[in-house]
């Protein structure tokens, strides 16, 4: 029996290779496969750029639904204050009868072929005085003095006073009360931008203005009425014809405050995100949402200004 020699090994199995870990080739990014695998996060410029247009539609829709559908909340709220306004200062005595603020309440007016019913008539026909009703151009008498006085309505948005006009037919009857009392006019003229109502025959008139459409009015309409009966007497002392109260202006005057309330806007919801991300979600959301909403009905409010003042 014979010793083992040095060249000589323990029986067994030859010991397992090494495995070096595959490298990946240079410039070539590996990125993790499988369902399990986690996705890369997004870039914070691109994600901020996505959050930055997806609330823009968010708000160019939400414009899109406020200027038909909820812009007629504002209007009634401020034709039921107006009408007690009115209302008190016919009982009293002291409604106005000359110029006035504008803004501010000068009469009611009834169209029962249009079904319209004491709508109150405001001073001034710009596009902020007509989301409060019709409204008086500042430039002509008020209804039933000597003269020809000037009524807008708008067709379509915020309730849209006049938007039956066109179906007013010659002898129709409009009333309209001030501080001076009640006149009655009798529809008997139609016309548009582009034709003029030249009625020389009758003096004391009413002229009713709105719009051709709601949504994309490019002429205005006209409709004419004799005074029923004795005019009474105009003081005199009217404002000056504003441009933003031309037919289908637009209140110009209105785009700094849009643009102070759409910078509210945004850091208000700033701080709601804030709130959101480091305190408790639904309380930050519960804070925070009655601030945005009311800032985001001030901005459509201001950009409604922008638009058509018949519209």
């Amino acid at each position: 029996m014979s010793a083992p020699t040095l060249d000589e090994s323990p029986a067994g199995p030859p010991p397992a290779p090494e495995k070096t870990a595959a490298r990946p080739e240079r410039g070539i990014r590996s990125r993790p496969s499988g369902p399990g695998a986690a996705r890369p996060a997004p870039r914070p410029v691109l994600a901020a750029v996505g959050a930055a247009v997806t609330l823009l539609g968010v708000l160019a829709f939400g414009f899109a639904v406020y200027v038909p559908a909820f812009s007629g909340i504002q209007e009634a709220h401020s034709q039921a204050a107006f009408y007690r306004t009115l209302r008190h200062q016919l009982e009293e005595g002291v409604a106005p009868i000359g110029p006035t603020a504008y803004g501010a309440p000068v009469a009611a007016v009834d169209i029962p072929a249009i079904g319209l019913h004491n709508a109150v008539v405001v001073e001034g026909t710009t596009s902020r005085d007509l989301m409060r009703g019709p409204g008086h151009r500042s430039d002509t008498p008020l209804p039933g003095q000597q003269g020809v006085s000037v009524l807008y309505g708008r067709r379509v948005t915020y309730g849209g006073p006049f938007g039956r006009l066109p179906a007013l037919r010659a002898g129709d009857r409009i009333t309209v009360t001030t501080g001076q009392g009640r006149a009655t006019y009798t529809v008997n003229a139609f016309g548009d931008g582009s034709h003029p109502i030249a009625d020389t025959v009758h003096p004391d008139r009413l002229v009713l203005v709105t719009a051709d459409s709601g949504w994309a009015p490019d002429r205005y309409l006209l409709v004419g009425a004799t005074l029923d009966g004795r005019p009474q007497p105009d003081p005199g002392g009217r404002y000056g014809y504003r441009d933003a109260e031309h037919p289908l202006a637009h209140d110009q005057d209105a785009l700094a405050p849009l643009q102070l309330w759409a910078l509210g806007l945004c850091a208000a919801a700033a701080l709601a995100t804030f709130a959101v991300l480091r305190w408790h979600r639904w309380t930050g959301l519960l804070c925070s949402l009655p601030v945005l909403v009311a800032l985001t009905w001030c901005v459509y409010e201001n950009a409604a200004a922008l638009l058509p003042n018949l519209g």
